[in-house]
C-alpha cells in the first residue's frame, strides 16, 4: 500500500490541469460519501420514528431540544 506521502508526491509531479482534476474528482467523492450517510442516518431515523421510538414535540420542546443539541 502506498504512503499518503508517495501519493502526494506522485500528486505534486503532475501537469496543473490534472492536478486540478484530481482534486474535483476527491470533493465530488467526499460530497457523495457525505450524501450517503447522511441518506443512512435519515433512513435509520424514519425506521425508529415509525417503530415509536420518537414521540411528537411542540415546537418549544423541539427547540429545547435543539438548544440542548448545540449547547453540547
Amino acid at each position: 500500500m502506498q504512503t499518503l506521502e508517495k501519493i502526494l508526491d506522485d500528486i505534486m509531479a503532475l501537469e496543473s490541469d490534472e492536478k486540478i482534476l484530481i482534486s474535483d474528482i476527491l470533493n465530488k467523492r467526499r460530497i457523495e460519501e457525505e450524501r450517503q450517510q447522511i441518506a443512512f442516518l435519515a433512513k435509520d431515523s424514519i425506521q425508529e420514528y415509525h417503530a415509536g421510538k420518537y414521540k411528537a414535540l411542540s415546537a418549544e420542546e423541539g427547540l429545547e431540544v435543539l438548544q440542548l443539541v448545540i449547547s453540547n
